[in-house]
């Protein structure tokens, strides 16, 4: 453990104007607060904040930070309070020491949930103070050298976990690289020590056949440079355990396929000297196609920059080669630490730059997601993928988690685009949504103030900003929604049970029901959390008897013609599919069809036709079907998937004629699948988008006066 003079040394050493009075006074403060408390290991508890203490000043940070590490178990752990700590060392450190404390609880949470919530908060303090994040970080790394002292494997292993998919990844996102390689190794120690082990002995065998082999290789890559009139400082650097172990899963290679398992790292003077050494390196030696990386001139996001290349060096080895500035050097190994000021005012925030464009993004998922589960998932999604980098057509680059597609790349320029986001083009040509974008695709994004994100994007983008926005949207859409369709159903019942509908009627279901808003009962109407039966007997008890008997909505198969003219259907007008209303894939129903809706609970409405078999499923339940009517002002506005079989001679010409006669009565096949073939004939199923079931019936007539077609039929309908 540190002693206190050597704490006060460390800091004096790089910050000479740092107030000795004020760090002794914190070391003395947290020495008396924990007292006599022990640690798991045994030793007294203050030795642990001492040591936080000396992580930080490791990293050359100002004296508040590293007072805040030594005061940041006080008042959560001691009777010490926040008032305390701002009446001897100021407001703050007091702020940075209760940002701190309120994230502490964090390795004790065992639920999920709770950890989401703490790592929601986690991010909020760093919006505020980047230095909250460090002093957590360094905590974390003490915590985890000495997480084999604690006896519950499980806990162990929760630490361990939450470590690697959290806070090293937080690490390497303010870029420091020595933080998040140790953390994910110690790490790796607990949940998968057998694999770490494998490594170790495999790299000790390297070391013991090569043991002259990265002194060779540096002195020949010294002498190449000095011949060219480059002064660079070489080293060769073993990966670490886990590192390599990420590599073989990720890449599905064995340990001896890897080519970096030791990376040699060319620190020069200046840029130019960078792609000087490139040159040179190149010029001498063959380079490994698809292996070259350019990050000075795109940066990561954490403002990680340096040139990776992998060529077949000295001695005929396939290495890795890493080049780079000083200043590039500092920042790579020490991410924000190595830019901070700390002379600067007391309360001046950190200099925002092109690296905290991440936080901001994680900030706003954080508004739109759901719940904390959400957030954590989408979170991850933006810190453990690797990067893609487009361009907007004013040369503006946006970095993208890899796989990304235009609708990831739209929602990387701005909420709003992606919202409106119609269509895209990738380097001049129209490309479809769901395309992959490579590394230096132009993007433009073509919009509409019409368009509206579309459910079907979540299926494809990768991003956490965009799946996070669009689920947000979806949400707000679907309750919309659910509203509308369960005041129609509410109205409806009211209606049919020959009752005057009012929304003051409808307050004891809302109280019963234990809801707050009357749009919470429309909604539990609409999405099948309730019926309308359930709502009319609760409204009118006395009347329960005489309703048992009687089909709400009454919609059967057979009953279908017999409609009262009081019992007008609900209109589906307005509700967007696959929001609160779903056509049934089983009938495919069409306007101009007879139909009636299924409400499931959780899911809204599914249509079907009257006459579909499914429907006989459902024949016990009266309580759940909904007599629904097409909007007959937009009947045909929007177009509608019909399904139809085909058999026709398995000649040469015949699928080119089908597809023909339904392009030219204008309908658009969106699926063909062929279900049976013989030497004669073939039998295909075909999914045409048509307005209506008149558009069908004409397709399907125009289909049946073609000689090579046998017969045509309207599946489900």
């Amino acid at each position: 453990m540190l002693r206190q003079v050597e704490l006060v040394e460390r800091v004096l050493s790089y910050d000479p104007h740092a107030d000795e009075d004020l760090l002794n006074r914190a070391y003395v403060f947290t020495v008396k607060a924990h007292g006599s408390q022990k640690r798991a290991s045994g030793d007294p508890y203050f030795s642990h904040p001492v040591e936080v203490a000396g992580i930080l000043t490791e990293l050359k940070l100002d004296m508040q930070t590293i007072i805040t590490g030594l005061l940041h178990d006080t008042v959560e752990d001691t009777v010490a309070t926040v008032e305390e700590v701002e009446e001897v060392f100021g407001p703050e450190i007091a702020v940075l020491v209760d940002g701190v404390t309120k994230l502490s609880q964090l390795e004790l949470q065992s639920d999920r949930t709770k950890q989401a919530e703490n790592f929601s908060k986690l991010l909020l303090a760093m919006s505020n103070d980047i230095r909250v994040l460090l002093v957590k970080l360094a905590d974390r790394l003490h915590n985890m050298r000495t997480l084999h002292f604690i006896s519950k494997e499980e806990k162990r292993k929760r630490i361990a976990t939450e470590t690697m998919e959290i806070y090293a990844p937080l690490a390497e996102r303010i870029g420091i690289q020595h933080f998040r390689d140790e953390l994910e190794d110690l790490a790796f120690v607990e949940l998968n020590d057998e694999a770490r082990r494998s490594i170790l002995r495999r790299l000790e065998y390297l070391r013991e056949e090569g043991e002259d082999l990265v002194a060779n290789i540096v002195a020949d890559l010294k002498s190449d440079l000095k011949d060219a009139g480059i002064n660079a400082n070489i080293s060769g650097r073993e990966k670490r355990p886990y590192s390599i172990w990420r590599k073989m899963e990720q890449k599905n290679v064995t340990f001896e396929q890897l080519s970096d398992i030791i990376a040699f790292r060319i620190i020069v003077e200046n840029v130019e000297e960078c792609y000087h050494a490139l040159g040179v390196m190149h010029a001498k030696y063959s380079m490994v196609p698809g292996r070259f990386k350019d990050y000075i001139s795109t940066p990561k996001r954490n403002n990680y920059q340096s040139i990776h290349t992998t060529i077949f060096g000295p001695e005929r080895q396939r290495i890795e080669v890493q080049i780079r500035t000083r200043e590039m050097h500092e920042t790579n190994e020490y991410g924000v630490a190595a830019h901070w000021q700390y002379k600067q005012q007391i309360g001046a925030p950190v200099q925002e730059g092109q690296q905290y464009r991440w936080l901001r993004e994680l900030l706003e998922i954080l508004e739109e997601a759901s719940d904390p589960d959400e957030f954590l998932e989408h979170t991850k999604l933006n810190m453990y993928q690797d990067q893609v980098f487009c361009f907007t057509p004013k040369g503006d680059l946006i970095s993208l988690p890899a796989g990304s597609s235009p609708v990831d790349f739209a929602y990387g320029v701005h909420t709003r685009v992606g919202d409106t986001c119609v269509g895209a083009k990738v380097n001049g040509r129209l490309t479809p949504l769901r395309s992959i974008l490579k590394n230096g695709d132009q993007v433009e994004i073509l919009r509409s103030k019409n368009q509206t994100p579309s459910p079907t994007w979540e299926s494809f983008v990768v991003s956490g900003k965009a799946r996070s926005a669009i689920r947000r949207f979806i949400r707000q859409q679907q309750r919309d929604q659910y509203v509308e369709l369960g005041r129609s159903i509410a109205e409806k019942a009211f209606r049919n049970d020959n009752k005057p509908f009012t929304e003051k009627a409808l307050t004891p279901a809302t109280k019963f029901w234990d809801l707050d808003t009357l749009d919470d009962l429309y909604c539990s109407l609409g999405d099948g959390t309730h019926t309308s039966k359930q709502l009319l007997e609760i409204i009118f008890p006395g009347e329960k008897e005489s309703r048992d008997n009687e089909n709400i909505v009454p919609i059967t198969r057979n009953r279908s013609e017999k409609k009262s003219g009081k019992q007008a259907a609900v209109p589906i007008r307005g509700l967007i599919p696959g929001m609160a209303m779903h056509f049934a894939g089983c009938c495919h129903p069409l306007p101009g069809d007879r139909i009636v809706g299924i409400v499931t609970t959780g899911k809204g409405v599914t249509i079907h036709t009257i006459d579909c078999d499914t429907l006989e499923q459902f024949a016990e339940v009266p309580e759940r079907w909904l007599d629904v009517s097409w909007d007959q002002e937009n009947d045909g506005a929007q177009m509608q998937v019909g399904r139809i079989t085909i058999v026709m001679a398995n000649e040469s010409g015949a699928l080119s004629s089908v597809t023909s006669s339904i392009a030219a009565n204008k309908g658009n096949i969106t699926n063909l699948v062929i279900s049976n073939r013989t030497p004669e004939f073939f039998e295909m199923r075909v999914d045409i988008e048509v307005r209506d079931v008149k558009h069908l019936t004409n397709i399907i007539a125009a289909l049946r006066a073609d000689p090579v077609i046998s017969s045509v039929e309207r599946k489900g309908g």
